[in-house]
C-alpha cells in the first residue's frame, strides 16, 4: 500500500482504519506514515496522517518512540491545525515522556490550557497529560491546579467540567 496516496483517497474513518490496520506493527511503515506527517506542503495530508498515527498509537505505541522529539517539537509549532494538535495530544496521552522531553511537553500543555480559544478536546487531553507529569514531578500541581480551576469557571463546557472535576479531586488527595 502506498500510505501516501491512501491518505489522498478519501477522509473517513474506514480509510483511517484501514491504513492503521496495513501499518500494524510494522516499524517501516509506521515510519513511512511519519514522513508523510512530517511534511509541511499538503496540510489536509499531514491532518489526515495524524488520525491514522493516533489510531496507530491505540494499537503499537512503540512505533511512536523515536519519533517522539519529532512529535513534541510539531506540536508547539505556531498556526498548527487544530486537528493535528488534538491527535498529537491524544497520542501523549499514552506515553511515558522521556524526562529530556517533559519541559517542552508541559509548556506546550500549560500553554494550551491557558489558551482561551483552544479547542475542549485539546484542554482536556492537555489536563491530562500534566496530570500524569504530576506523578513524577508534583510541584507542577501547583501550577495545574489554578489553571484547571479557571478553565471551569470560564471555559465550563460539559468536557471541561468533567475532565477538570476528575484531576483536581486526584491532585488534591
Amino acid at each position: 500500500m502506498d500510505i501516501r496516496a491512501a491518505l489522498r483517497k478519501e477522509h473517513s474513518k474506514k480509510q483511517v482504519q484501514l491504513i492503521a490496520h496495513y501499518i500494524g506493527g510494522d516499524q517501516e511503515r509506521f515510519d513511512e506514515l511519519m514522513e508523510v506527517f512530517l511534511q509541511k506542503e499538503e496540510w489536509r495530508l499531514t491532518q489526515r496522517a495524524a488520525w491514522v498515527l493516533s489510531h496507530c498509537a491505540d494499537k503499537s505505541i512503540f512505533l511512536i518512540q523515536p519519533h517522539l522529539p519529532k512529535l513534541v517539537e510539531y506540536m508547539t509549532k505556531e498556526g498548527l491545525p487544530v486537528a493535528i494538535r488534538r491527535n498529537i495530544v491524544r497520542t501523549l496521552i499514552k506515553i511515558e515522556i522521556p524526562e529530556e522531553l517533559m519541559g517542552l511537553v508541559a509548556d506546550a500543555c500549560f500553554s494550551f490550557l491557558a489558551n482561551h480559544k483552544e479547542t475542549v478536546a485539546v484542554k482536556a487531553f492537555s489536563m491530562e497529560i500534566l496530570y500524569q507529569m504530576c506523578k513524577k514531578e508534583p510541584d507542577l500541581a501547583q501550577e495545574l491546579i489554578p489553571l484547571i480551576e479557571d478553565n471551569m469557571a470560564h471555559n465550563g463546557t460539559a468536557g471541561i467540567l468533567s475532565k477538570g472535576r476528575k484531576i483536581l479531586k486526584k491532585l488534591k488527595k
